[in-house]
């Protein structure tokens, strides 16, 4: 009697840790193939660390008046003759360490940035999934707000914005609110492109196969909108937010600049160069150049790691 061979089926491999999957994925690799992206992510990655390990890293606290002493004002970087030991990039009118009022500068900076780019997504991303997956009256009221938003600047509606909310909270102390001022301000200013490219994919999605078949299970819109629709529209979105976490920065540092922004008692870098423009022709040219310096390469650097991640996620270009 002939024997039966009975091959038994493999078992399938274990999942992939993320770390794995990262490693051999198309993203990486692109990556990795452009020195400039490498360069340009290893910088914001640098500004995001001294950004988080400010109190670790700055020597002085430049929020704590009882570290700042105004005999100590003006001193010019450690390495310009006549320069003071004690202070790497010099000091600014208020006898503040420099370097440590950039990196909180720094901190300031990147926190209202973020938040207001969060603030922009989540207004954008809702308003966009609403208007494409509902259309009709709802979607033309939605879009024509959008429209009639895009004809004005950004920085002036969040001048408009801020100057709405301050007229509000007129009795608040100034140093209280600006944070908060300058978070919506901002992200009042950037939700139309969110909602713009969320409707436009929301349209082309809620005709998809996997979406009829959601509707026929009986799933309520909101579950379908998140669990299925949200989803697939997140590539243009990450890239919009890049862009934008970029332009909010611009935006708070412009704002503070013209002095409706953060006070000079918490210094961002947008206040720290409208302090050191006031001594630029004096001679006191270090306490403009180096926010600015820093104020440039950050903005340089998320611009470019979001061009790197425009293309990496056009399937166009693949």
């Amino acid at each position: 009697m002939s024997e039966i061979s009975v091959e038994l089926p493999k078992s399938e491999p274990a999942s992939r840790s993320f770390l794995g999957r990262l490693k051999d994925s198309d993203l990486l690799a692109s990556f990795l193939s452009s020195k400039v992206t490498v360069v340009a992510g290893a910088l914001t990655l640098i500004f995001f660390l001294a950004a988080v390990f400010a109190p670790l890293i700055a020597p002085t606290n430049p929020f704590d008046p009882a570290s700042n002493f105004l005999i100590d004002s003006l001193n010019p970087p450690r390495f310009v003759t006549g320069g003071d030991a004690r202070f790497l990039l010099g000091t600014d009118d208020q006898g503040r360490d420099l370097w440590s009022a950039i990196l909180y500068g720094l901190r300031v900076s990147l926190l209202i940035g973020v938040f207001g780019v969060l603030l922009g997504g989540a207004i954008g991303i809702t308003l966009g999934l609403i208007a494409g997956y509902a259309g009709g009256r709802i979607d033309s009221i939605i879009m024509r707000i959008a429209d009639v938003q895009l004809t004005f600047p950004a920085i002036l509606i969040a001048l408009l914005v801020d100057g709405v909310v301050q007229a509000l909270l007129k009795g608040q102390n100034r140093e209280q609110t600006a944070f908060g001022i300058l978070v919506i301000s901002i992200g009042l200013s950037f939700w139309v492109q969110y909602a713009r490219t969320v409707r436009g994919s929301t349209l082309v999605e809620k005709n998809r196969d996997y979406v009829q078949a959601a509707r026929l299970i009986g799933l309520s819109p909101a579950r379908i909108l998140m669990r299925h629709i949200l989803p697939n529209v997140m590539g243009p979105v990450l890239v919009i937010a890049t862009i934008n976490l970029a332009l909010a920065i611009i935006t708070e540092a412009t704002l503070s600049f013209l002095g409706v922004g953060l006070p000079p008692t918490q210094p961002s870098l947008g206040t720290l160069i409208r302090i050191g423009q006031n001594f630029l022709f004096s001679g006191e040219w270090w306490i403009v150049t180096f926010p600015s310096i820093t104020l440039a390469a950050l903005v340089l650097a998320v611009n470019l790691l979001g061009d790197w991640l425009r293309d990496a996620l056009n399937p166009r270009l693949k």
